[in-house]
C-alpha cells in the first residue's frame, strides 16, 4: 500500500490517495474525499491500462457533477417526486434533478471528507457517520465501504449501513468503465451483455411505475453480446426519453450465474453483466447481490468534464455499471424494498473482474 496528500479539502483537510493492489500488478487508487475511485490499472502485456474515468484536478471531485468514481449513498438513483412516506411519516428530500431527488442531494457524501478505518496492502475500509435527517433521509446512519483487490485481478465492493431507526438504503458505485482506456474514446465499440430478462419502464423523467417490460425485441435486449452503439439512437420510447441507455435492468438470479467464489457476509452473489472491448481484448465481468443494475453511458457528457490526461471526456465517453435497488424501489411495495431495519447491520456486495488483459 502507498498513500500521497493530493491537497486540500474545502475544510482545509488533507485529502490522501491510497493505492492499494494485488501481486500480479493490478493497483487501485481511492481517496478518502468521497470513499472515492480514481483509477483501477489493470496489467497487460504491455504494461497497465487505467479502465475508469477520473478528473485531472482534485478541486474537480469538489462538486463532481458526473459522479466519477463516486461511492453513493445513502440512496443511489431517483427517487420520484423527491418524497416517500416510511412508517407513517413523509420525508422531504432534494429536488435535484427536475421535480425528482437523484444520488440522495446536492451535498452527497462523495463530496465530503471520510474516515479510514483500516488499510493493507490489498483492500481499505472508510467510514462515514450521517447524522439523523442529513440529505432529508431518517435516522443516524454509520456507513463503511471497503475496497479489496483480490488475486484473480478483480476489485471487490462492500457496503454496510448501521441506522438507529429503519431508513433507506441504496448505495451504488459511479465507475465509469471503458476498457480501451480512461481517453480511448466513446464506448459505442464496446460489447455488453446483461443477465437480464426485464428492465423497469422509466417515463420522461427516468421513473419508474412499477411496470417492467421484457426486453425481447427491444434495444434492452443483452443477453447476448450486442455492441453498446448498435441500437444506442433507436427511436424506442425509453431510449429518446434517456437519450441513450440510463435504465435500470432486473437481474436475473439463478444457479447458472451464481458465483459462490465472491459470497461473503451470508450474500450470495450472481454474474450481472460482462463488458468487452474487441479492439483489445479486455473484458470485465460484474457481480451482485442487488437485485438491479443501471446502464448509463455517459449521454450527457459535453466536454465540459476533464480527463486524467487534460483531454476533455465527450459524449458516450463509458459506461457506468451501478448495481443497486430499483430506482424510485421506496415508493413502489411490489419493488424489493432498499430498507435497513434500526440497530441491524445490512450488507452488500459488488465484484468488478478484469480478464485477458
Amino acid at each position: 500500500m502507498e498513500k500521497r496528500v493530493w491537497g486540500k479539502a474545502k475544510d482545509g483537510s488533507d485529502v490522501t490517495v491510497y493505492t492499494i493492489g494485488n501481486t500480479n500488478g493490478m493497483t487501485v487508487e481511492v481517496m478518502d474525499f468521497g470513499a472515492t475511485v480514481l483509477s483501477i490499472n489493470v496489467p497487460t502485456k504491455d504494461g497497465k491500462v487505467d479502465v475508469v474515468l477520473g478528473y485531472q484536478n482534485l478541486e474537480d471531485y469538489f462538486t463532481n457533477g458526473s459522479f466519477l468514481g463516486a461511492w453513493v449513498v445513502r440512496h443511489a438513483n431517483r427517487i420520484g417526486g423527491a418524497k416517500f412516506t416510511l412508517n407513517g411519516k413523509t420525508y422531504e428530500l432534494e429536488k435535484n434533478d427536475g421535480n425528482n431527488n437523484l444520488h440522495s442531494g446536492f451535498n452527497p457524501l462523495c463530496i465530503r471528507m471520510w474516515k479510514v478505518e483500516d488499510v493493507a496492502d490489498n483492500c481499505i475500509t472508510f467510514s462515514y457517520d450521517s447524522p439523523a435527517g442529513d440529505m432529508g433521509f431518517p435516522g443516524k446512519m454509520h456507513l463503511t465501504v471497503t475496497y479489496t483487490v483480490l488475486d484473480d485481478n478483480s476489485l471487490a465492493l462492500d457496503a454496510s449501513a448501521l441506522a438507529d431507526e429503519q431508513t433507506i438504503f441504496n448505495p451504488t458505485t459511479h465507475c465509469h468503465f471503458n476498457l480501451a482506456g480512461a481517453d480511448h474514446g466513446t464506448i459505442l465499440d464496446h460489447e455488453l451483455y446483461v443477465n437480464a430478462d426485464a428492465v423497469t419502464f422509466a417515463d420522461k423523467e427516468s421513473i419508474p411505475d412499477g411496470s417492467l417490460r421484457p426486453v425481447t425485441a427491444t434495444p434492452f435486449d443483452f443477453r447476448s453480446y450486442k455492441l453498446i452503439g448498435k441500437e444506442i439512437e433507436s427511436d424506442y420510447d425509453m431510449m429518446i426519453y434517456g437519450k441513450g441507455y440510463d435504465h435500470n435492468f432486473v437481474l436475473n438470479k439463478d444457479a447458472a450465474s451464481a458465483a459462490p467464489q465472491y459470497s461473503v457476509n451470508g450474500l450470495n452473489l450472481n454474474l450481472a453483466a460482462k463488458l468487452r472491448d474487441p479492439a483489445s481484448g479486455h473484458e470485465m465481468e460484474v457481480y451482485t447481490d442487488l437485485p438491479g443494475m443501471q446502464v448509463y453511458t455517459c449521454n450527457f457528457f459535453n466536454g465540459t468534464d476533464i480527463g486524467k490526461s487534460g483531454k476533455p471526456y465527450p459524449f458516450r465517453c463509458a459506461t457506468a455499471l451501478e448495481t443497486q435497488y430499483f430506482p424510485n424501489a421506496i415508493n413502489i411495495p411490489s419493488f424489493e424494498q432498499p430498507l435497513v431495519e434500526a440497530n441491524e447491520t445490512k450488507y452488500t456486495r459488488t465484484v468488478y473482474k478484469f480478464l485477458n488483459f
